[in-house]
């Protein structure tokens, strides 16, 4: 071979080598724009999708609820749901070990919270969805069982152990702060006969109703279950 046929050789090597450079060069790229748009897809759907998915679990939660007659009364009292026990013995994260489940509810659902004290409230900020109203005296406030400690009783509560009654009554999640008056309109009340004055929260309050009765399998009657269904209609 000549020496000017061995340089055509080399360069002709090199020229195809740099090309493919190029096309490798070119694919990648290619294929980070092709991901960044689909993770750009999906992202752009995701939030409808999880709040509709949310919203299909709830109705089907509702769906597998016994439906049965509210039972008696004979029995009750508040006093069989033993409730404000100690909050860190029950799930809640309260700053003080002294805090009962009264006012670990509080403080979460508060702004600027401050305690004294044995872990009194003394000050801070309270949103009442039930009403949209803020108000920034504790005493203005009561602690709502969502699912009212009666309306348990009548839907299954009757049969259990004093341990699972006291569970249920400082339960972080059947506990709500909220209005005073609004507690006491409602008070044992299920959906059926009383739905928070605020239309903008029938979906929150729905959704956490049915939680609670799926969560401690308890019973719904004809006429909640065709409020509970209304009420989750208004889910966006």
């Amino acid at each position: 071979m000549r020496e000017g046929d061995g340089r055509r050789i080399s360069l002709k090597k090199g020229e195809l080598l740099v090309k493919i450079g190029l096309v490798i060069l070119v694919l990648a790229l290619a294929g980070c724009g092709l991901v960044e748009l689909e993770s750009s897809k999906g992202n752009a759907g995701g939030s409808g999708a999880s709040q509709e998915s949310n919203s299909a679990e709830t109705s089907e939660a509702l769906q597998e609820l016994e439906v049965a007659q509210p039972g008696p009364m004979s029995g009750y009292s508040r006093e069989s749901f033993e409730h404000w026990s100690r909050a860190n013995d029950f799930g809640w994260a309260a700053p003080q070990d002294s805090c009962d489940a009264r006012e670990a509810a509080l403080i979460r659902d508060g702004e600027d919270v401050q305690t004294g004290e044995g872990c009194k409230v003394t000050s801070g900020s309270w949103y009442d969805p039930y009403t949209t109203q803020t108000f920034t005296d504790p005493q203005d406030i009561d602690i709502d069982h969502v699912v009212p400690l009666a309306n348990a009783w009548r839907s299954g509560a009757s049969s259990w152990s004093d341990e699972q009654r006291e569970r249920y009554a400082n339960d972080p999640d059947v506990l709500l702060s909220v209005e005073d008056n609004a507690n006491q309109q409602k008070g044992d009340k299920g959906p059926e006969a009383w739905k928070p004055p605020n239309e903008d929260e029938y979906c929150n309050y729905a959704q956490r109703w049915i939680s609670i009765k799926s969560k401690y399998d308890l019973s719904v009657n004809e006429q909640e279950k065709a409020a509970l269904e209304q009420m989750l209609g208004t889910c966006a």
